[in-house]
């Protein structure tokens, strides 16, 4: 794997929020032993650094708008098998982290996390071959397992869909939100009422939270293991 310098540890950042990746840009470059050697806006356009610099990590965030984070880490793994992909969310969603680990993910934290916590959890994974690092709540944790009975249950827009619809916002917010059209939030609505064999909103958003599925809205997400 080529480095600039041997002792260097090579990072690629993802992620749709201009200013968000040059803080993290410069909060891992003044480390010694880290260099930023790409970044991009989108998993879609994040993929030829990834081919390119052959990194050692990977900092990819979950919530890019009209992208499959899923999908993006399949590409990733694709092109440079040897980097280490730790994903940085707004949200744990134990269903959605459940996925990503089976997908290979080194690493899942909260977009709240300290500085100190994301340089440390990079040399974690990139130390150890075995080493896992979430940076999440308890209660995620506690529901993984539970979130392995199904992870088909719904697809990945779905749960974006319903974590939405659990902080109490309408299908006009969320059809702004995720930048689709209302009538498509109805049928996602729809589609999750039939799979969680629920009648209403406020009992299908239960359900998921009761199933481990999605997180209660304005629950505490901070957790280092």
């Amino acid at each position: 794997m080529p480095k600039g310098h041997d002792s260097q540890l090579r990072i690629v950042l993802i992620d749709d929020h201009t200013m968000l990746r040059e803080m993290m840009r410069e909060a891992l470059d003044v480390e010694p032993d880290m260099v930023v050697v790409g970044d991009a806006a989108s998993g879609a356009s994040g993929i030829e650094p990834c081919r390119t610099e052959q990194p050692d990590a990977v900092l990819l965030d979950a919530d890019i708008s009209g992208e499959s984070v899923t999908e993006t880490v399949h590409a990733i793994r694709a092109v440079a098998p040897g980097a280490r992909i730790l994903v940085v969310s707004m949200t744990d969603a134990p269903v959605l982290l459940r996925q990503l680990l089976d997908c290979g993910v080194r690493g899942y934290l909260i977009k709240s996390v300290s500085r100190t916590d994301l340089v440390s959890s990079i040399r974690a994974v990139c130390a150890d071959d075995s080493r896992i690092v979430l940076h999440v709540s308890a209660d995620a944790l506690t529901h993984i397992a539970s979130a392995a009975n199904y992870p088909e249950v719904l697809t990945e827009r779905e749960l974006e869909v319903l974590t939405l619809v659990s902080k109490a916002m309408s299908n006009r917010q969320i059809s702004r939100r995720l930048t689709i059209a209302e009538g498509t939030v109805k049928r996602h609505l729809g589609a999750i009422f039939a799979k969680l064999g629920a009648r209403t909103r406020l009992e299908a958003v239960n359900k998921a939270i009761a199933g481990g599925i999605i997180t209660p809205a304005g629950q505490d997400l901070y957790w280092n293991p």
